[in-house]
């Protein structure tokens, strides 16, 4: 089961379909999937002492526009001194999937949605991720809520985690919810139909910020990325679109950093082991110690997040126009994140790129296995219970799942580079500027800007290295294979 958002011809369904087999991916539910779906059809319904009745309080969600896998709400409640009672409420996707049954065992294989240009292949049936299992608006829902109260100061100060039933009472935008943070627009009509919900937004935009800013402080990496969106106009393909940060992604970026962070440590005081996301010093810091040096900046010779935060918030002031090729620069510098065991009294290595050492991942489940993994766990430490997961098991996860985030990556930048070759098939013998990206035994990679898309330099890379500026010509497109070949201008 797949669900497209009518691209432009089967072309790039195929593409998709096949980069998804090559990847070890299933494109498909199979038969015994689909038959414990035909028998789920009610949301998840539970009473008992240890469940909450929350759904008084102004939950919203914010999301994609087009979403509607919706994973968590959220909502403020103001204390005293200053400090902020923020809850963040995540989907009890376990309450359907259980651990084991066939549509779980599909999630298990794929471990993570995929998302294409041509399609979405969803971790879980639609039927599930974006309705039974999904916040959706209007609709009461059994959830994990994570509570933390944030202090003046932007530490949560103290934390808990139980289960409750909620109800959203507004489906909100991030690019709609932005720019009325930002004051470039007008309040979202679902913001302003729901009495409160405007104050609650500002409360919960107003704690967000201080927390980005002692994260930043700590050494957060104040990067300014955009991933490519594809844009269609009556169902045909017609651009790949930077999608631009802005206050509101923010808002839920924070909130799911700080979760995570108290998910980790309560598994950690309860003495249960669980998947921990970790992010690794940069192998190549010594480049990005070399691209600093050619805009006049010394970072030390050992990697440190607190100077390359240093260093980037020197060039988002004083260079904005070019930030973002640097940003990507660095991205690429970093490495890929991975998830790994984490064991109760061990040592573990934290995130080089939030600034954070406790952290795991949680507040995705209908889209990313890790995270219902550790609401099991969760949910098992709540109630008592034993661990639903050996060490040894969640040792076997964690390879997986990141081997599968990794497959999943590569899905959708070969689709989106087949996307890009159609767009760019009437365009040979055109100049673009770009970025390198990629330089290895294996060739060298640019990204340009429009449409937003990475290309092979295939003439004239010698040289070339992660973070250069280069004039490129357009020499050949592939749409089947997804080759978009560069030479240097």
């Amino acid at each position: 089961m797949t669900s497209s958002p009518a691209a432009n011809g089967s072309l790039l369904m195929s593409v998709a379909r096949r980069a998804m087999v090559d990847n070890g991916l299933e494109p498909d539910f199979g038969e015994a999937a689909e038959a414990q779906l035909e028998s789920i059809t009610q949301p998840a319904t539970e009473a008992g002492a240890g469940i909450r009745d929350l759904r008084h309080l102004l939950w919203c969600s914010i999301d994609n526009d087009s979403s509607r896998d919706l994973d968590q709400l959220s909502v403020a409640d103001p204390q005293s001194a200053d400090a902020v009672k923020i809850s963040v409420a995540i989907a009890d996707v376990d309450a359907l999937v259980k651990s084991g049954s066939p549509i779980d065992s599909h999630a298990r294989v794929n471990t993570t949605s995929v998302y294409t240009a041509a399609a979405i292949f969803s971790m879980l049936p639609e039927k599930l991720s974006t309705d039974l299992t999904s916040l959706a608006e209007g609709q009461e829902r059994l959830s994990v809520v994570v509570e933390m109260t944030i202090s003046a100061a932007g530490t949560v100060t103290q934390s808990d985690i139980y289960r409750a039933r909620v109800f959203n009472r507004a489906k909100l935008a991030y690019n709609a919810v932005g720019a009325w943070l930002a004051g470039n627009g007008p309040a979202p009509p679902a913001v302003s139909a729901v009495a409160g919900m405007d104050q609650q937004l500002r409360i919960q935009d107003r704690v967000a910020q201080l927390l980005r800013r002692v994260r930043r402080a700590r050494g957060a990496l104040d990067l300014q990325t955009s991933e490519a969106q594809p844009v269609f106009n009556a169902g045909i393909l017609v651009d790949l679109s930077p999608d631009e940060t802005n206050r509101a992604k923010q808002l839920i970026e924070e909130f799911m950093v700080a979760a995570n962070g108290v998910g980790a440590q309560f598994l950690t005081a309860k003495g249960f082991s669980t998947l921990r996301r970790v992010l690794r010093a940069p192998k190549r810091w010594e480049r990005i110690v070399e691209l600093a040096r050619g805009l006049g900046e010394d970072l030390p010779t050992s990697p440190s997040a607190l100077a390359l935060n240093g260093f980037l918030s020197k060039r988002r002031q004083a260079a904005p126009e070019t930030f973002q090729d640097l940003s990507l620069s660095v991205v690429k510098l970093l490495g890929s994140g991975e998830y790994m065991l984490d064991r109760p009294g061990q040592s573990m290595e934290g995130h080089f790129g939030l600034a954070v050492r406790d952290y795991t991942h949680s507040t995705a489940p209908n889209r990313r296995y890790p995270d219902l993994i550790t609401q099991r766990i969760i949910k098992a430490a709540l109630a008592k219970k034993a661990a639903p997961y050996t060490d040894d098991q969640l040792q076997e996860l964690a390879a997986r799942c990141t081997l599968q985030e990794h497959n999943a990556a590569k899905v959708e930048r070969s689709v989106d580079k087949s996307a890009a070759a159609s767009l760019l098939a009437s365009r040979i013998g055109a100049k673009f500027d770009g970025i390198v990206t990629g330089a290895s035994d294996k060739g060298t990679w640019v990204r340009i800007s429009s449409p937003s898309t990475e290309g092979k330099v295939v003439k004239g890379a010698e040289g070339l290295d992660v973070g250069d500026r280069v004039r490129v010509t357009l020499r050949h497109t592939d749409v089947a294979r997804g080759f978009i070949d560069f030479e240097k201008a």
